[in-house]
């Protein structure tokens, strides 16, 4: 008797089981996004509840790859209330930190082998030589779109700038390139990235033309800009924003008064700078300021004195504020703190090659940070702010 000898093509049954796990996957994760929406909003879909919380606003796709394949997430939108998952947070921990890192190695001239180790560390696997120009140039697209994203935060009542100096290579001479950032706290009290954009040096018309810019893509509600004293962004904000307050950073303010202060004195100086802000209220502050004044000229520090009289009262603008804001609202620390890794980053590079390649770079790391708990945890309550233009609507 004969036997039927059964043929298996093993090639089309791990075929056949690895889409089988990945789409076992993409199910799985999908079903994870629904339950964890509708745990945020206290409702299921289409379900009318006096409990719930936020509104389903469609979904937008997301391609992550797993060890299992690339799966295609349904990700819910909500309205009124931020969708934050494990899953997109290490999905754009990922991405960002690879564009990143192939610009870095890119704008750095590093080996190949770099490239490779540093690609398999990330990904989980080699990246050949041959697309490692493809990737830059698909990086370079994400950045761009990122960077020109709307702005979909809603009102924005707290704008923060400043200028980023880095050098780059033009027609074999070496020269400064801004490159101008803005972040913001929009409504639901969310530190957001507006965006960065290349300024060839911080004048009225770069920043009118930033600002612009901002504006066309969806900044609205801007109530005060804090940044440094630096007349050309003054000048462009009250002309785009003409309703917004100005508020100077209370730490450039005293950095410019020590300029003129001899080092010994200049602990004295701070505690006395920094009794004007620790008042709790504008009449307080400008009495102090009056008392500073006198006791700095009473210590033959007459500059001081003079830097002191005609620019106190661009730092006291935060006190037309709720006093629950006061300390993120006087300081531009809070865009301070990126600028530094910002510059740990492009110091690796050194030298740009062009205007473009240092921009990119920068944003590159703008939406690494952004993507991370800075952008997704609550930065402050909004509701004081919200409380005090209802008293001033009355």
């Amino acid at each position: 008797m004969s036997e039927k000898i059964v043929q298996l093509n093993e090639e089309v049954i791990k075929g056949q089981l690895k889409e089988l796990v990945r789409g076992s996957v993409e199910e799985t994760l999908n079903g994870l996004l629904e339950a964890e929406a509708e745990k945020l909003t206290q409702a299921g879909r289409y379900e009318r509840s006096e409990q719930r919380q936020g509104y389903r606003s469609g979904h937008y796709n997301r391609s992550l790859t797993t060890t299992a394949g690339e799966v295609t997430l349904q990700v819910p939108r909500l309205k009124g209330i931020s969708f934050e998952t494990a899953i997109i947070e290490r999905y754009r921990r990922r991405e960002s930190s690879v564009e990143e890192a192939l610009m870095e190695m890119y704008l750095a001239g590093v080996s190949v082998r770099r490239v490779e180790d540093i690609t398999e560390a990330l990904w989980g696997c080699k990246v050949s030589s041959s697309t490692i120009s493809e990737l830059n140039k698909k990086a370079y697209v994400h950045i761009e779109q990122w960077r020109n994203r709307p702005l979909q935060g809603g009102k924005y009542p707290y704008v923060y700038v400043d200028g980023i100096y880095l050098k780059r290579n033009w027609g074999g001479e070496y020269e400064n390139v801004a490159v101008l950032v803005a972040i913001a706290v929009n409504e639901d009290g969310y530190r957001e990235v507006l965006g960065a954009a290349e300024g060839m040096k911080e004048d009225k018309a770069s920043w009118t033309e930033f600002f612009k810019w901002l504006r066309g893509r969806g900044l609205s509600g801007v109530q005060l800009i804090i940044g440094d004293k630096c007349l050309g962004m003054l000048e462009a904000a009250g002309e785009v924003f003409p309703e917004a307050k100005y508020q100077r950073c209370i730490v450039h303010f005293y950095r410019n008064v020590f300029s003129v202060v001899p080092k010994a004195k200049i602990k004295h100086v701070t505690l006395m700078l920094k009794a004007i802000h620790a008042q709790e209220s504008r009449e307080a502050a400008l009495k102090k300021v009056e008392a500073v004044v006198e006791e700095l000229k009473s210590m033959k520090l007459k500059e001081a004195a003079k830097k002191v009289c005609d620019s106190f009262e661009e730092t006291l603008t935060y006190m037309s504020f709720p006093s629950e804001h006061w300390t993120k609202i006087r300081t531009n620390n809070v865009i301070e703190r990126l600028n530094r890794e910002i510059r740990r980053r492009t110091r690796v590079v050194g030298t740009f090659p062009d205007g473009n390649s240092a921009l990119m770079l920068v944003c590159a790391r703008l939406r690494h940070v952004a993507g991370t708990q800075w952008g997704s945890k609550k930065y402050m309550s909004m509701k004081h702010l919200e409380m005090q233009e209802e008293i001033a609507g009355q």
